[in-house]
């Protein structure tokens, strides 16, 4: 379950590029086993601001303390503890689904390797296309290969890009059934342009627009506090910055 460490705290976060202000001073906390989604229309800021809190670039001013470590000292620590499901499917196209596992396991350095790729056999029902090339996947199996590999290493933190854009109905709600299993076991943060899916599986929602993190909340709590109809109504609402 949700505890009361956190996991991710930023202060006054900022990124600069020449002279435009992609992310403005945010101030978020994020506690340890929650599913946090951040949600912004695009330029938002979202894409920036993950790139940041998982150390792919380096904030122009402010904080980042992961699990008690500040990304400006422990870059290299912070990131054994985390990993990316990226929205483009990280999977060698010309490998099977069996040997992409046991290329990232090696990546990694995994000590009980066969142990942990089973597990994740399991976990993801890879049975079916563990000899398969990975090109020759649907997308939905794609994605789900693709987020197995990012538990590969165990992460205390995992960055959930845009994980079912493209997958039909059913690939999706099968993707969100293992989002869901992991819950509360490690710390999720989710973007995502689908709605109903950041309601479905969020313990709270934080929303973005111009750089700043606006506001954040459960959906129940931003829907009333709109006064929306719907959680869709009330995004809307917070990211115009006005009535519907």
């Amino acid at each position: 379950m949700v505890n009361n460490m956190y996991s991710i705290e930023t202060k006054k976060l900022t990124k600069k590029f020449k002279d435009k202000i992609a992310v403005n001073e945010i101030d978020l906390n994020i506690k340890q086993g929650e599913l946090f989604a951040l949600l912004g229309v695009n330029g938002a800021g979202k894409t920036t601001t993950i790139k940041m809190l998982s150390g792919l670039i380096l904030p122009t001013s402010g904080e980042i303390i992961i699990e008690n470590m500040n990304m400006k000292k422990d870059v290299f620590k912070i990131k054994e503890i985390l990993n990316v499901s990226p929205q483009e499917t990280a999977i060698a196209p010309n490998l099977t689904v069996k040997e992409n596992l046991e290329f990232m396991a090696g990546v990694y350095q995994i000590k009980a390797k066969e142990k942990k790729i089973d597990e994740l056999i399991k976990q993801f029902k890879l049975d079916e296309v563990l000899n398969k090339k990975a090109k020759t996947l649907s997308g939905g199996w794609q994605r789900k290969v693709s987020i197995a590999i990012s538990l590969i290493n165990d992460p205390k933190i995992l960055f959930l890009d845009e994980p079912t854009l493209g997958l039909d109905v059913i690939a999706r709600k099968e993707l969100w059934k293992i989002i869901n299993s992991l819950k509360g076991k490690i710390t999720i943060i989710l973007t995502t342009h689908y709605m109903e899916e950041a309601e479905s599986l969020s313990d709270r929602i934080g929303i973005m627009a111009n750089g700043k993190l606006i506001d954040i909340g459960t959906s129940q709590e931003l829907i009333k506090k709109t006064k929306a109809k719907n959680f869709e109504d009330a995004f809307v609402s917070i990211a115009t910055g006005g009535e519907l």
